[in-house]
């Protein structure tokens, strides 16, 4: 085989690094989240500043979800759906409390204590929240069934490299030069094949013709 000029193998080195460091950045954007999940946790990206200095925006959280009363804590930290909205948030809780659950009453229509059948008033967990930075606690209360979860720990700056890397653009980086890395090699190395065939043609005439001649 002729040895290849110091160019060529420069080019496949870089190319080579560029199939690796790509291909490695993208394993680990799939299998970093799914090592939490395994271990009944959620990395979950904070998106604003309500909880500086704890953590930031572009920062990432572990959470652990909850299934009973007794999982909270006043002083802890966790995400839940605030009452009538979709949006995550993720405060301390500065209170747990009992409070009434209320149902409509059906000659007034105004929402009023539930009571069982023995007269006693039917009562939910909630929890009162607050983010760190800011000056009052959250407008309302919030029943325990929408907290997600309990925060465990922050990594931070994670939260930016993970939405980035979900992306369509964070993917696209991350599969493309390689794919076309992969495809010049290809191509280079049908190159010299066919180059390594060309040369040795020759030489191989020649050997065939001096067996004749013998």
């Amino acid at each position: 085989r002729t040895p290849r000029p110091l160019w060529r193998r420069l080019l496949s080195a870089a190319l080579w690094t560029v199939v690796a460091v790509c291909g490695t950045a993208y394993a680990l954007s799939l299998l970093v989240p799914l090592w939490y999940q395994v271990n009944d946790e959620r990395l979950l990206i904070v998106t604003s500043g309500s909880m500086a200095p704890t953590f930031e925006a572009g920062d990432a959280v572990v959470l652990r979800a909850i299934s009973r009363e007794s999982d909270l804590k006043v002083g802890q930290v966790v995400s839940f759906w605030p009452v009538g909205s979709d949006q995550l948030v993720t405060h301390r809780v500065v209170a747990l409390r009992h409070l009434p659950e209320l149902t409509d009453d059906p000659e007034t229509g105004e929402r009023v204590p539930k009571v069982d059948a023995d007269g006693t008033t039917v009562t939910k967990p909630y929890v009162f929240t607050k983010g760190d930075a800011n000056a009052t606690a959250d407008p309302n209360a919030t029943p325990i069934t929408r907290v997600r979860g309990v925060v465990l720990g922050v990594h931070t700056g994670w939260g930016w490299v993970l939405q980035w890397s979900t992306s369509a653009v964070g993917r696209a980086v991350m599969l493309v030069p390689p794919l076309v890395a992969v495809a010049v090699l290809e191509v280079l190395a049908v190159v010299d094949s066919r180059r390594d065939r060309h040369r040795a043609s020759p030489a191989a005439d020649g050997r065939f013709d001096d067996l004749l001649l013998d």
